[in-house]
Order: C-alpha cells, then sequence, then structure tokens
C-alpha cells in the first residue's frame, strides 16, 4: 500500500516537470536540494502523519526549512527559464 506524500516538487511546480526533471539530471547542485527536499518533505509527513514523534516547534521548523527550500528551488526554476 503507498502512502501519498503532500508537497512532492511536481505537486509544488506542477507546469516544470519536465524542467524539473531535466534539472535533478543535468545539475548536481539543483540534485542534491531536491533530494535534500525530498528527505525533509518525507519526514514532515511522518510527523505530522504521528510516524515519527516530534515537539510542536521542530515540527514547525522543519516546515520553515521546507518553504525555505521551495523559495531556493523556485529561484533555480526561474533561472532555468530565463526569467529574472
Amino acid at each position: 500500500m503507498s502512502q501519498h506524500t503532500p508537497h512532492e516538487l511536481h505537486e509544488a511546480f506542477p507546469d516544470d516537470v519536465a524542467l524539473l526533471t531535466r534539472l535533478k539530471v543535468d545539475d548536481p547542485h539543483f540534485a542534491n536540494i531536491a533530494e535534500r527536499y525530498h528527505e525533509l518533505n518525507r519526514t514532515i509527513h511522518r510527523v505530522e502523519a504521528e510516524i515519527e514523534p516530534t515537539s510542536d516547534e521542530h515540527a514547525e521548523e522543519l516546515k520553515k526549512q521546507r518553504l525555505a527550500m521551495l523559495d531556493e528551488i523556485s529561484a533555480l526554476l526561474e533561472k532555468a527559464r530565463g526569467v529574472s
């Protein structure tokens, strides 16, 4: 049984699925950030599903980190599209 994890990159950037895939293959820096985002997102999902207990403060900090990473990924996508 597979469980859906919300906030995956292809959901956050539905118009950029092909670009996300290309950058993960062609850009080691982007691939590293995307992998770190994926791991952080899975951790947050486990916390929200109460599989992995943590304090409310730590959960909020994880979510702030996820938002910061989304901002960085968004900026990299814009740069890759040639948008300033």
